[in-house]
């Protein structure tokens, strides 16, 4: 894998448990910011890519009203029921 070094600043708290991490888990703590950074740069670019693609949807017409949703939500519920309450 290809990497790249980088020069970031945190709050002393932040360095401080990243040394009793790196230290309570026998890796160093570059290896343990560069997950770190990585899961949240992954977690972040889904959310953002999901709001643009919902954005797409949306000019797009692909919508369905919030009364729809709901009311086939309760008919699911309601089905429910009654076949739990013939058992």
């Amino acid at each position: 894998m290809n990497s790249t070094t980088m020069t970031i600043r945190v709050p002393l708290e932040v360095s401080d448990k990243l040394s009793r991490l790196a230290k309570g888990t026998d890796r160093s703590r570059s290896y343990l910011a560069a997950a770190a950074v990585s899961a949240y740069v992954d977690r972040e670019l889904e959310i953002i890519e999901g709001i643009q693609q919902g954005l797409a949807d949306v000019e797009a017409g692909r919508v369905v009203l919030h009364e729809q949703v709901v009311a086939e939500a309760e008919a699911i519920i309601a089905e429910a029921r009654q076949a739990r309450a013939k058992r």
